[in-house]
């Protein structure tokens, strides 16, 4: 965790001397050390607990594949050098000893915390990502089911970095016959169809195995209408897969695609601003409340 200090009585003449000089080199656009290292914020809007997943994860990278994390909060993780491809996604209801071992409502990668190379059980909204060059892709599927909103945010990149994932909680509007129900009837998530009814039809496969054979159903058409920026099924590329230069990455549960998010790394504050002002913004309001802040110590 970044820790702030506050300067000691001492040094108020030194600060003094020290702020213009820092806002003059940062209006005049001097250089800094770029931090090529590619970083992931995972940030927990939810009402409860949840325990996201990393796959593939490492010790260096998601804990192992795996961790809870408390309402309102969020992780910073940075993602091997030379790319990374794979998935996250958050489980819901789990409960776990103090060896890792146990079992979740949704989302389990078996019976393990730590999910390491292991893929999610249906169903699960997947954060899926190829980091490569000179673009990345990235997309959030219910292809295979829905657990929990979530919304993909790029940060820092270059391109047409839009956001990609779902506002709508189909938890509330599943059909009953995709439903997952826990005890007492509460539907924890929304299978998919094709989990439901393993027909070629609604798993695209067979003489359905064609973008041009298989097209959206009722079911999928559900999907899409409550989160239209992530994918509904197998060929619904057009409006789900999205391409980006150089990105960081916001991974948001429970929150609105159109909120504002940030993430503090590099040495400075970032916001899931489209335009490059959210950055500058936001470190001259710092600046500004440290100014005031020394100025009024110093009386």
């Amino acid at each position: 965790m970044k820790k702030i200090t506050i300067f000691p009585s001492r040094s108020r003449c030194a600060l003094r001397l020290m702020l213009p000089l820092a806002l003059l080199c940062f209006f005049s656009g001097a250089p800094r050390r770029a931090d090529s290292a590619r970083v992931f914020t995972i940030v927990n809007m939810c009402e409860t607990v949840i325990w996201p997943a990393v796959t593939p994860g490492s010790d260096s990278f998601g804990f192992g594949g795996g961790f809870a994390l408390r309402p309102r909060q969020s992780v910073v993780l940075r993602a091997p050098a030379g790319g990374w491809s794979g998935r996250i996604w958050a489980r819901t209801g789990c409960a776990f000893d103090a060896s890792g071992n146990g079992t979740c409502a949704t989302g389990a990668c078996g019976t393990a915390l730590k999910c390491g190379g292991a893929s999610g059980e249906p169903p699960a909204s997947l954060a899926e990502f190829t980091l490569a060059s000179p673009s990345d892709f990235y997309d959030v599927s219910l292809v295979d089911g829905f657990n929990l909103p979530v919304a993909v945010r790029p940060v820092n990149g270059r391109g047409n970095c839009s956001v990609a994932g779902c506002d709508g909680d189909l938890r509330r509007t599943c059909p009953p016959e995709l439903a997952r129900k826990a005890a007492g009837g509460r539907t924890v998530a929304c299978r998919s169809a094709c989990d439901v009814f393993d027909t070629d039809q609604y798993c695209c496969r067979g003489k359905f195995g064609g973008p041009g054979t298989c097209p959206p159903t009722a079911y999928s058409k559900q999907f899409k209408a409550a989160c239209p920026t992530a994918y509904s099924y197998a060929y619904d590329d057009p409006s789900s897969l999205f391409t980006c230069s150089n990105a960081d990455y916001i991974i948001t549960f429970c929150s609105d695609r159109k909120k504002q998010v940030c993430s503090y790394h590099n040495n400075r504050l970032v916001c899931s601003d489209s335009s490059r002002s959210g950055p500058i913004i936001s470190m001259l309001l710092l600046m500004l409340a440290l100014v005031f802040l020394v100025l009024h110590i110093s009386v």
